[in-house]
């Protein structure tokens, strides 16, 4: 079975490569110098020549702070480009996997959201990858919505605290937004799992066992390389998200109940679990720099 990844380029994109090729499954990750999904020719083209079972699409413009200043850019390839790739995934009989966030939820809830419960974004990039849920349940697709992922590679959340701590710099992490931060690997395994059967189509969420705050997550990584880097005792720092300073609003409550995807036996795993593999992997790519963000 060929399985089709759009947005293979980028930090989930390389964790389907890594789980896939362990599996021995045949999959394809075409970055968008291959596939923009903006190019509806383009799709297209690539579509037929590859000739996929699945495509997980993973292609997404996630920089939620400068959506807010690039609007067009942010539903051109979260909206347009998701509705695109979803309507010749449709017209192929190819099934569709598209990735989506928490951020379609305003967090206000105070239990876990379901998939059914009314989304209401607070920012763009919310906005945008609602609009692409729209755009892909129309044609008949499967969404995945997802929350914190992290990995070690990168700008990404745990890479930026292991070399702050490791640099000796203080450490200052937002503590009133709650979520579960979930390791691209665990969600590259599941959406695989999904695109094999394939799933019935709807809205599922995937999110890592087990609820905590950027500032508990944090304290998991220090606790972490104090157990087995060398880490000195080190202070984080709990401050509310309006001492950080962000220009998109973010939910403060971004909890996924995820029972109607463990009904299809695709369990996700305790984020704990993945930290001590994670920081592993960024200790050993860390120097020492400054440019790191404490909050996403």
């Amino acid at each position: 079975m060929k399985v089709v990844v759009t947005g293979g380029h980028g930090q989930l994109g390389r964790s389907l490569v890594r789980r896939a090729g362990g599996a021995g499954q045949d999959l394809v990750a075409v970055g968008r110098d291959l596939l923009d999904v903006a190019d509806p020719a383009a799709v297209a083209a690539q579509l037929d020549r590859l000739a996929p079972a699945a495509v997980i699409n993973a292609a997404a413009y996630t920089a939620v702070d400068r959506a807010e200043h690039d609007r067009g850019a942010a539903f051109a390839v979260n909206a347009v480009g998701a509705g695109h790739l979803a309507r010749a995934c449709a017209a192929r009989g190819i099934a569709l996997l598209h990735v989506s966030t928490d951020h379609v939820f305003d967090g206000r809830a105070t239990r876990p959201y379901l998939e059914d419960d009314a989304v209401a974004p607070l920012g763009v990039y919310g906005a945008s990858k609602a609009a692409g849920e729209v755009a892909v349940l129309a044609a008949g697709g499967t969404v995945v919505r997802t929350s914190w992922l992290f990995a070690e590679g990168g700008r990404g959340f745990v890479p930026a605290i292991v070399r702050a701590a490791l640099a000796g710099e203080r450490l200052r992490v937002v503590a009133d937004r709650h979520g579960c931060p979930t390791w691209s690997d665990d969600l590259a395994e599941a959406l695989l799992s999904l695109a094999a059967r394939p799933a019935p189509a709807g809205v599922y969420h995937y999110a890592g066992d087990g609820a905590t705050t950027w500032h508990g997550l944090a304290v998991a990584i220090v606790e972490e390389l104090q157990a087995h880097h060398g880490l000195a005792p080190t202070a984080v720092e709990p401050i509310p998200s309006a001492a950080w300073g962000s220009i998109a609003p973010r939910p403060a409550y971004a909890v996924l109940d995820t029972a109607r995807i463990r009904a299809l036996g695709v369990v996700p795993g305790g984020w704990r679990r993945a930290i001590g593999r994670v920081v592993t992997r960024a200790t050993a790519a860390a120097g020492p720099r400054r440019d790191h963000s404490s909050e996403p």
